[in-house]
């Protein structure tokens, strides 16, 4: 098998046969499906380019037991139109990070986010991919088939290799077929917005409703010139900052809470509400982080992981050194900051903030990724374990190449 310029299997087999053929010949390979999220991480130098568009497709669905078996290269678009037509959904709400990197819309799979490990706002409720995998056929680097999990929620002994897989980055392994678990899409949905609070103020009154006995499942704040540029009318005009906590459910439930919700929060300010449409519009603006994902816009963009209560005090505390805006997410835990270009993407200062932590660097050119660590960098111990567990599934090192450590 002669090195191609693209390497496309269609099956199991054949993506078995291509990683055997780059173990033998200690050829590296640059993986992607669809591709809307290549840029996100370190840049991939790949001796030839695995393209996993040619594994496809929906193998099982199973509404009465919410369970969907998947090809890696399934579009997400394509299995949330499948799962509305019976009224359920994907909970951990993966994002659409394409615009935000410079791809098109809706480019996104399964695999991908699987891979990266994405959640929407929904993660402070319903946690992110990794906790709604039930099991996977993958193709070690060592090219070797092997199997985790299956088909239902209590299947796993031993360790759980899909905690492993999921963020990877495709470093480790590659996924054939993944099965995941759906849920019940919310019939009702509201979001109760208090409006013109400072940062600090509005992480105040995100803990408190997420604190309280309303089962918020999405807590979201936006200062004042990030709410102007929403296209969800009420939020555009607000004229200041808006802080949103959204409730779901069945409509009974979803009512009372809102109404609770308001009575919780209107000491903290005035008080407005959007209901179904809107709620998804704006929720799916925060998910896809559009407000950060103009052509246009040149800025580097960072995301942030931190206690919180202390995401407030710890954007302002680099946008003072560095400038650039930020939006805040899971009640103020995930800050995600824009900076002006810089040739180190003002990376020591932005982890020098970081009280605990992770902060990665999500979009910035390939030779500033090449330069700059794009995850947190890791302690010792924990280098070396990431060392032995590469060792173990990829020895030769050909699965993605140095995607999230160089030189790993």
């Amino acid at each position: 098998m002669n090195a191609p310029e693209a390497i496309r299997p269609a099956t199991r087999e054949q993506l078995l046969e291509a990683v055997r053929w780059a173990v033998a010949g200690e050829v590296t390979l640059d993986i992607a499906a669809a591709g809307s999220k290549r840029a996100f991480g370190r840049p991939v130098a790949g001796g030839a380019r695995l393209d996993l568009t040619g594994l496809a497709g929906i193998e099982l669905y199973e509404p009465e037991e919410l369970v969907l078996t998947l090809r890696p290269g399934t579009p997400i678009t394509e299995i949330e139109a499948l799962l509305a037509a019976r009224r359920q959904c994907l909970a951990f709400e993966p994002p659409d990070l394409g615009p935000l990197l410079g791809a098109e819309a809706g480019q996104g799979t399964v695999g991908g986010a699987v891979a990266c490990n994405l959640g929407g706002p929904r993660r402070i409720k319903a946690g992110a991919a990794r906790d709604h995998i039930l099991g996977f056929h993958a193709v070690s680097g060592r090219g070797e088939a092997f199997k985790s999990g299956g088909r239902v929620v209590k299947n796993v002994t031993g360790f759980d290799l899909s905690k492993l897989m999921a963020g990877s980055f495709g470093t480790l392994a590659l996924m054939t077929e993944l099965t995941v678990r759906a849920l019940p899409a919310p019939e009702k949905t509201r979001t109760v917005l208090v409006l013109g609070l400072a940062d600090e103020r509005a992480m105040a009154a995100m803990s408190a409703a997420l604190g309280s006995s309303h089962e918020v499942s999405g807590a979201a704040h936006l200062p004042a010139g990030i709410a102007a540029g929403s296209t969800v009318n009420y939020v555009g005009r607000a004229g200041g900052a808006v802080t949103a906590l959204r409730v779901e459910g069945f409509a009974p439930s979803v009512e009372a809470r809102a109404a609770g919700l308001r009575t919780l929060l209107a000491p903290f300010g005035a008080i407005e509400e959007l209901h179904s449409h809107n709620s998804a519009t704006f929720w799916r603006e925060v998910r896809d982080v559009s407000c950060f994902a103009a052509p246009n816009d040149k800025r580097q963009v960072w995301r942030l992981s931190v206690p919180p209560m202390a995401g407030a005090a710890t954007a302002a505390k680099i946008v003072a050194d560095l400038g650039g805006e930020a939006m805040y997410d899971w009640g103020g835990g995930l800050v995600w900051l824009a900076i002006p270009p810089r040739p180190d993407a003002g990376h020591a200062i932005v982890r020098a903030a970081l009280p605990e932590g992770h902060a990665t660097l999500i979009r910035a050119d390939a030779e500033i990724r090449g330069t700059v660590p794009v995850f947190q960098p890791q302690a010792g111990a924990l280098v070396e374990l990431a060392r032995r567990v590469k060792q173990g599934l990829d020895p030769k090192g050909v699965l993605n190449p140095g995607r999230m450590v160089e030189g790993m």
